[in-house]
């Protein structure tokens, strides 16, 4: 449940199919910050399991589930085993970073769509267009950016980041699906995690962990972590 010390507008608030397991039903309200979140604010948001899409912050709220379980990793504990120095070697070598502020073009649509057909993450005639990327991701109530990468000239990977003081959201990340062997994926979230650590950052949250979900089973693999059950961070090894 929310925090009662926020204050914020609540804009949706139904009963929904569940998005991660079948059959399930889902409550995700909808809520809208008087004002944009300062950095403090959004590492104790970050903390308690909020989540934005847009300019709107969510979190489970599910009538007879509680399979969602928000995950981070604690950058200060985390090593990079061999297997993460050879994607991110592999990667380094290949890929040309770039960060800076969130954009909204038909390049970033057309990976975005791309990816989530292709992974099965999009429904049948699915796809979105410039305004709703714009809505759901540029638009935002966080200090928000983007890690851009290239091969080349050609857009392969991006992340979505929100930031606060001590902490980083990985909001969404997208790839090229073509580039299977580049590891994409995980190379994406392990430069969140260097990012984290040169800036002297604590955690970086991945989102929702669902265990049913194969989607989101990636997300264990980076050990340790931390998931928050029944209100406190419970850590896996």
């Amino acid at each position: 449940m929310t925090s009662p010390s926020w204050n914020d507008i609540i804009v949706i608030d139904e009963l929904e199919p569940c998005p991660y397991i079948e059959g399930e039903v889902a409550r995700l309200p909808l809520r809208m910050p008087y004002r944009a979140i300062t950095l403090a604010e959004a590492d104790s948001r970050l903390a308690e399991g909020h989540r934005r899409t847009g300019e709107f912050i969510y979190q489970t709220d599910c009538p007879n589930c509680n399979a969602c379980q928000p995950i981070r990793i604690d950058v200060r504990e985390f090593r990079f085993s061999r297997n993460h120095r050879r994607v991110l070697k592999r990667g380094d070598q290949k890929l040309r970073q770039e960060i800076g502020p969130l954009k909204a073009d038909i390049e970033r649509v057309n990976l975005f769509n791309k990816h989530r057909n292709i992974r099965g993450l999009a429904k049948l005639d699915s796809e979105i267009d410039l305004e709703e990327y714009a809505w759901g991701f540029v638009r935002s109530c966080f200090k928000s950016f983007e890690i851009a990468y290239f091969i080349e000239q050609d857009l392969v990977c991006l992340a979505v980041c929100d930031a606060g003081t001590n902490s980083l959201s990985a909001v969404y990340s997208f790839y090229d699906t073509d580039y299977p062997a580049e590891g994409l994926g995980t190379y994406s979230i392990l430069k969140q995690v260097e990012f984290c650590q040169s800036k002297g950052m604590s955690y970086l949250y991945l989102g929702y962990y669902v265990e049913e979900c194969r989607n989101m089973k990636y997300k264990a693999r980076f050990l340790p972590h931390e998931r928050l059950i029944n209100g406190q961070w419970k850590k896996f090894t």
